[in-house]
């Protein structure tokens, strides 16, 4: 593997900060909340793993409203090879909005909701900290203020930066919850046989982030993670909770950038 992919893969497994290796075999929690992205196998995984075992959890948040990457997920239901043909009925529907189609259309809602598990919607926020706040209003209107385990999940390149801004909205709770990330996979580089990056040991059949919208992604998390002036941290824009980025993580993400700018 070179030692672009190396760095690269360092970088995207930071992010994605995988708690949750298995969500099939996970304990069972208070509440999920999916946050809506182009990465749609998130979903579909979820919606399966809901179906045949309801009891994972009490309630489900199906999170996002329209925003500026949300043309991306209209792409990617158009280019699924089984969500294609809704493609028309979901133009201009907030991102929680067609989570709830796919899931009415291609899954049995009934089995997760006979089976106990109640489904909400949230589908007004437009970035991550309303993705949290939100959540939390639409949690609490439902009755359940005393939450107390939560399993996120999210495009792995936004992973950490939204659990973070999760506890940053749960930040006065007398007993705050105990938030744990689930990005369903994590995605890795490899070099192919002609030395070009390519992704390695991701689920067949599904769309991706193409190359550069991966790394432009990644690239830009970090310095978002940063709790300084320019941050998203108490020091900065105070959008989530400190987070100490691990030097080895600063070290990889600056040699990626100074490879970035002599490609250009």
């Amino acid at each position: 593997m070179s030692a672009e992919a190396t760095d690269i893969n360092l970088v995207a497994e930071y992010l994605s900060d995988q708690q949750i290796q298995d969500l099939s075999s996970s304990p069972s929690v208070d509440c999920i909340v999916i946050c809506a992205s182009s990465i749609l196998y998130q979903a579909e995984h979820l919606f399966r793993v809901l179906q045949e075992r309801p009891s994972l959890s009490k309630y489900l948040v199906l999170c996002g409203g329209v925003g500026h990457s949300t043309h991306f997920m209209y792409d990617a239901v158009a280019h699924h090879p089984r969500f294609s043909h809704i493609a028309q009925d979901i133009q201009g529907l907030p991102e929680a909005r067609v989570l709830e189609k796919i899931l009415d259309t291609f899954f049995d809602r009934s089995a997760i909701t006979d089976g106990g598990c109640t489904v909400l919607v949230e589908d007004q926020s437009t970035n991550c900290g309303l993705n949290a706040s939100l959540s939390r209003k639409v949690l609490d209107a439902a009755g359940l203020q005393g939450l107390k385990t939560c399993i996120i999940i999210q495009d792995p390149t936004m992973m950490l930066r939204t659990k973070a801004s999760f506890q940053k909205a749960y930040e006065d709770a007398l007993s705050p919850p105990s938030f744990m990330s689930c990005p369903i996979v994590v995605p890795h580089m490899q070099r192919s046989d002609d030395l070009q990056l390519e992704y390695q040991s991701l689920p067949l059949g599904n769309a991706w982030w193409p190359l550069d919208r991966f790394l432009e992604l990644i690239m830009g998390e970090i310095p978002r993670l940063r709790d300084d002036e320019n941050g998203y941290g108490p020091r900065g824009k105070g959008f989530i909770l400190h987070v100490e980025v691990p030097e080895q993580v600063e070290e990889a993400w600056s040699r990626l950038r100074v490879a970035s700018k002599a490609c250009r």
